[in-house]
C-alpha cells in the first residue's frame, strides 16, 4: 500500500508541474512568438479540453488495459507532449500538441486520485498527502523557471517536464506492487457459457432499473450537481489566478519577470504547507466545515487583493490565498465521495472532468481580459469567481445534509 501511495505521489508530483508550467512561462512564450494574452489563453484553454478529454476517457480504458495501464498511456502521451513544446515548434504546432498533453496530466490525476480514494478507505489525510506532492510539483517549476529566465534559458523548464514524466512512466511499468497489482491489471470478466446463465430481467433489483443519471439515484443528481459546479469554478479559478499571477504582478506592480515567476511559488509554497495539515484537519473538524471555513476566508483574501494595491500587501494575500485554497480539492473530492458511496471511480472522473471544463474556459475569459482591460477588471472577476464558489459551497452543504439523510435511510432500509 505505501509504495502505491508513494508512485501515486510521484505522479501527481509531475502533473503539478504540467499544470503551472504554462502560466510559469506565459510572459516568455508572448514574448518569443509575439502573441496576445488571449492567445496564450488559447494554449491553456486546449490544454484542459485535452485535460476534459482525458478524464471521462479514464474510466472505460481503465476497464479496457487496467489502472497501470492507463496510468502508462497518460505518462507517455505527456511525455511526448512536453517534448514537443521543448522544440519551440510553431505557434499552431504547440496549440495541436496542447490537448495531447492535457489528456496526459487529465488521466493522470483521475485515475491515481480515484484509485487512492478506494484503497485508502476515503481518508481525507491520503487525499491530502497527493495534493500535497501536486503542490510541490506547482511550487518545483516557477522556482526552476525563475532561474531558467535569469539564464535565458527558461525553454529548458519542458524538457526537465518531459524527464520527469519519462522516469514516472518506467516506474509504473517496472514496479511490484505485491498484492495490489491484480486490482490494477485488466478486469478479468469470464463469458457466460449459456445464454439461460444471464440474469433475467424480473431478478434485477427495482432500485437498478430506476437509477438516475449516470447510474447515480435520482435523489441524489442535486448533490452531484452542486459538486460538479463547485469544481468547475474552483479549478477555472485556481488555473486563471495560478497561470496569469506573474502577468497581474507585473503590470501592477512593476516586477521584473523573474521576481513575478519566483512570487508563483509563494502561492504554492503556502499550498504545499496548508495540505500538510488539511487532511488531518478536515477529519477532526468535518470536511463541509473546513470547505466552509478555507473558501469563506479565500474571498476575504481576494477581495482585499481588489482593494489594495502595494506590493508588500499583495505578496501577503498571495500567500494567506495559498493557505486558504490548500486543502479544497481534495478534502472537496473526498467528501463528494463519501456522499455518494460505490461511485468513487465515476465520481471522481465526472468531478475532475468538470473541473477540467473550468480549467479551460475561466483562464480564456481571463486572457481576454487581461488584453482588454489589464489587471484591476481581472482581479474583479477573480474575487467574483470565488465569492460564486462560496454560494455554490453553501448551496451543496445544504444539498448534502439531504444526502447524507437519503444515504441513512438506504443502510437502515430492510433488505
Amino acid at each position: 500500500m505505501k509504495k502505491l501511495l508513494w508512485m501515486g505521489c510521484l505522479s501527481y508530483l509531475v502533473i503539478g508541474i504540467a499544470h503551472v508550467v504554462g502560466g510559469a512561462l506565459l510572459e516568455q512564450l508572448i514574448a518569443y512568438y509575439g502573441i496576445t494574452y488571449k492567445d496564450g489563453g488559447q494554449w491553456i484553454m486546449n490544454q484542459f479540453i485535452g485535460f476534459l478529454f482525458g478524464v471521462l476517457l479514464a474510466p472505460a480504458l481503465t476497464s479496457k488495459v487496467g489502472k497501470r495501464g492507463a496510468v502508462l498511456i497518460a505518462m507517455a502521451l505527456l511525455t511526448l507532449a512536453e517534448a514537443a513544446y521543448s522544440l519551440l515548434l510553431p505557434w499552431g504546432w504547440m496549440l495541436a500538441f496542447a490537448p495531447i498533453a492535457g489528456i496526459g496530466f487529465g488521466m493522470t490525476e483521475a485515475i491515481v486520485g480515484a484509485t487512492i480514494i478506494d484503497h485508502m478507505k476515503g481518508k481525507a489525510s491520503a487525499m491530502s498527502r497527493l495534493e500535497t506532492f501536486f503542490g510541490i510539483g506547482a511550487l518545483f517549476i516557477p522556482l526552476t523557471a525563475a532561474f531558467l529566465i535569469q539564464q535565458h534559458v527558461w525553454q529548458l523548464s519542458f524538457p526537465i517536464l518531459s524527464a520527469l514524466a519519462g522516469i514516472t512512466f518506467v516506474l509504473w511499468l517496472t514496479m511490484s506492487f505485491g498484492s495490489l497489482d491484480n486490482s490494477l491489471s485488466p478486469p478479468q470478466r469470464p463469458a457466460l457459457e449459456h445464454e439461460d446463465d444471464r440474469e433475467p430481467e424480473a431478478a434485477i433489483p427495482s432500485h437498478k432499473k430506476s437509477a438516475g443519471w449516470l447510474g447515480y439515484a435520482p435523489k441524489s443528481i442535486p448533490f452531484l450537481a452542486l459538486s460538479a459546479a463547485f469544481f468547475m469554478i474552483y479549478v477555472g479559478m485556481e488555473m486563471s489566478f495560478s497561470n496569469y499571477l506573474p502577468s497581474i504582478l507585473i503590470a501592477r506592480t512593476g516586477m521584473s519577470d523573474s521576481t513575478a515567476t519566483a512570487a508563483l511559488s509563494l502561492f504554492w509554497g503556502t499550498m504545499v504547507l496548508g495540505r500538510l495539515f488539511a487532511g488531518i484537519i478536515a477529519d477532526r473538524i468535518g470536511y463541509a466545515r473546513y470547505l466552509f471555513i478555507t473558501t469563506a476566508a479565500a474571498a476575504i483574501v481576494f477581495l482585499g487583493m481588489v482593494v489594495f494595491q502595494q506590493q508588500s500587501l499583495l505578496m501577503i494575500l498571495i500567500a494567506l490565498s495559498g493557505l486558504c485554497f490548500s486543502g479544497v480539492f481534495g478534502i472537496a473530492l473526498v467528501y463528494a465521495n463519501g456522499l455518494l458511496p460505490g461511485m468513487t471511480e465515476r465520481t471522481t472522473s465526472l468531478l475532475v472532468a468538470l473541473g477540467g471544463v473550468g480549467g479551460a474556459v475561466f483562464p480564456r475569459v481571463t486572457g481576454w481580459l487581461m488584453d482588454r482591460f489589464s489587471t484591476g477588471p481581472t482581479l474583479y472577476y477573480l474575487s467574483a469567481l470565488v465569492v460564486a464558489l462560496l454560494v455554490v459551497l453553501l448551496m451543496l452543504m445544504l444539498a448534502g445534509r439531504k444526502q447524507a439523510n437519503h444515504k441513512n435511510e438506504k443502510e437502515v432500509a430492510p433488505t
